[in-house]
């Protein structure tokens, strides 16, 4: 029987290679696969390129790994807010670069990876330094049906790294609210998609109906303890 399951976040996150591009699921502090960054920390693969939606919040998670300094550029939508400071001081620096994307044109590019579309055309960013590619030069346009839009390329991952909330050994997976966001289409995008869940069930146990990332885009699945936060703010295992 396929089984997708590891023993470990060290075993799922051992074989990630210097200067992949690793898709990092969440949104701000929702949903981000904590325990798999930490891992990806301690394996210690460098000269990343990093796709998320933010770019970190405090010390902690994405934010702890783009403090190794082994981190070459991330790709995000959302870089400063009032903790990214790990963030701000290394862009001022010189020391990370960023591609900035707006939201929408993120989460396209991604799913056209992950769908196998060569490009697609938006209007999203016309007329604005979006429009333009990392090293400076302009991006294609077109006028379609009277407006202007802008070519976009998918953007492809060699790992994604993803928080889910109920899994089987197949690969099946659910999500918990709000901590759904960008986890789906990353693990559509990605030639490996490692995912951590709360909870292990067995085959046959999840309603085909309710499944949300079916095992086929998903390469590893790592059973992870839930942390809940309590009175006074201290952790505790739930």
């Amino acid at each position: 029987m396929l089984n997708k399951r590891v023993r470990s976040v060290a075993e799922a996150v051992a074989d990630v290679k210097d200067g992949a591009t690793v898709m990092v699921g969440g949104f701000g502090t929702a949903g981000i696969p904590n325990e798999l960054i930490e891992g990806l920390i301690e394996q210690g693969a460098r000269d990343l390129v990093i796709v998320n939606n933010n770019a970190g919040n405090g010390d902690t998670g994405l934010a702890a790994l783009l403090k190794t300094g082994r981190v070459r550029k991330i790709i995000c939508s959302f870089p400063r807010q009032a903790d990214s400071y790990v963030f701000d001081e290394l862009y001022r620096a010189g020391k990370l670069e960023l591609e900035l994307v707006p939201q929408g044109n993120l989460a396209e590019r991604i799913r056209a990876a992950g769908a196998g579309i060569g490009a697609f055309f938006t209007p999203t960013g016309y007329g604005t330094e979006l429009a333009k590619n990392p090293d400076g030069g302009p991006k294609e346009t077109r006028e379609i049906n009277g407006r202007m839009y802008v070519l976009e390329y998918p953007i492809y991952a060699d790992v994604a790294l993803i928080r889910a909330e109920r899994g089987d050994v197949w690969g099946n997976l659910t999500y918990r609210k709000a901590a759904r966001n960008f986890g789906p289409v990353m693990a559509t995008g990605a030639k490996c998609t490692i995912a951590t869940v709360h909870e292990f069930v067995e085959l046959g146990q999840l309603d085909p109906e309710n499944i949300v990332t079916p095992g086929i885009f998903v390469s590893r699945v790592v059973l992870v303890p839930r942390v809940a936060t309590g009175a006074g703010g201290f952790k505790k295992e739930a």
